[in-house]
């Protein structure tokens, strides 16, 4: 049987807004020597990624949008064109060589892709992507190729795959859900906290899909301060029947973790024991329904010393079926990074919950979410 893969070259950390911007693809870096420090991932599963090609950006993205993004990595595009393709805004500011360094994450996702499609492996990471929210012609949230959904078209055109996306970031996966809401050959799942408190605002239990798409859209819009056994019971419910419905050739799961309840970018309150669960049970999932293929990214995730390369790691320990390892990190880690590191620097794979606040509407939070939760399900029954 082949091992899952892991894509990864320190030129995927070029992908950067800003010193002071909080996507950092540090992160990506941290998680690998993270894994490769606890022995666990070793240059035999490593693949380098290769560049997306125009014509493959060009699957979902818009020719002038991405003249205009090449323009605006070389400093050659006007204050009013940037805006109108939400170019150079405080979320997605433009820099140099933007076109190249996009393209490099789209690149990586697809290595990943071809490496499953072409037999290789069954089961393949590639942690740089994720980037949910770009639009056909517009950058946004952080993101200015939607990595996720070209790999999801290239998917289905050069291998006729039916394509379950599960995005279980803490905000909305719009922009691959609106790519795809009048397809019935790409379900879209996302489980996000509610977009009445959060970017970008959309997610609602109604957005199901249009035309021939129409049921093939899943929301599970959660309230703030949800907590794991809430969130995990929503997932788990949800994802399996929805898979048992649309019978997908494959799983592609988007992994922000930014719902960690020390995430300060979202109000959600779910734990390492959440971010433990998600990919065991994705893997479950492939194993049971795709025979075994199943393809993840990364996402969102804004607490890059305290939360994210612990959260990710649980990503290839899951796809390598390997339990949550506990107790203390290694310590080469712990010294490469502890001193770096101007929070509380966390020394345990799983949390100390010292810092973990009672949450006083447990009880109606959990009401509201279970109304939602039999709402959802009536959905996706009627699919």
């Amino acid at each position: 049987m082949t091992k899952p893969i892991y894509i990864y070259d320190d030129s995927l950390l070029k992908y950067r807004f800003s010193s002071t911007h909080p996507f950092n693809q540090m992160r990506v870096k941290m998680t690998t020597d993270l894994l490769t420090m606890s022995s666990q991932l070793n240059e035999a599963d490593i693949i380098k990624p290769r560049d997306a090609t125009d014509a493959e950006l060009g699957l979902v993205h818009k020719q002038d949008y991405m003249d205009a993004v090449k323009q605006a990595g070389e400093g050659r595009l006007s204050p009013e064109k940037m805006e109108s393709y939400g170019l150079n805004t405080d979320d997605t500011p433009s820099f140099e060589g933007m076109h190249e360094k996009s393209r490099m994450l789209v690149g990586a996702t697809l290595t990943a892709v071809d490496a499953v499609m072409e037999g290789r492996a069954k089961k393949a990471l590639s942690l740089a992507g994720g980037l949910h929210h770009g639009f056909s012609g517009r950058a946004s949230g952080f993101c200015i190729y939607n990595d996720s959904a070209v790999a999801i078209e290239y998917m289905r055109q050069k291998y006729n795959q039916r394509v379950m996306y599960i995005d279980t970031d803490a905000h909305h996966g719009d922009g691959v859900q609106w790519i795809f809401y009048d397809s019935n050959e790409v379900m879209t799942y996302s489980i996000h906290e509610t977009g009445r408190y959060l970017f970008p605002g959309t997610g609602s239990l109604t957005e199901r899909g249009t035309e021939e798409g129409f049921g093939f859209a899943v929301n599970l819009p959660i309230d703030a301060f949800t907590e794991d056994e809430s969130f995990l019971e929503i997932f788990k419910e949800t994802l399996e029947a929805a898979i048992i419905k649309f019978k997908p050739d494959i799983l592609f799961s988007q992994n922000g973790v930014d719902a960690h309840y020390r995430d300060p970018m979202t109000h959600l309150s779910v734990t390492s024991n959440t971010f433990e669960e998600i990919p065991r049970f994705v893997n479950e999932m492939a194993d049971k329904y795709t025979d075994g293929k199943w393809i993840a990214v990364g996402g969102g995730g804004y607490n890059l010393w305290q939360v994210v390369p612990r959260m990710w790691a649980q990503i290839w320990l899951a796809m390598n079926d390997i339990p949550p390892l506990r107790g203390r990190l290694p310590e080469a880690f712990i010294t490469k990074y502890e001193s770096k590191c101007p929070v509380d620097f966390p020394v345990l794979w799983e949390d100390d919950f010292s810092d973990y606040d009672d949450i006083p509407r447990r009880r109606d939070i959990n009401e509201k979410n279970r109304s939602m939760l039999s709402r959802a399900m009536l959905h996706i029954e009627d699919q």
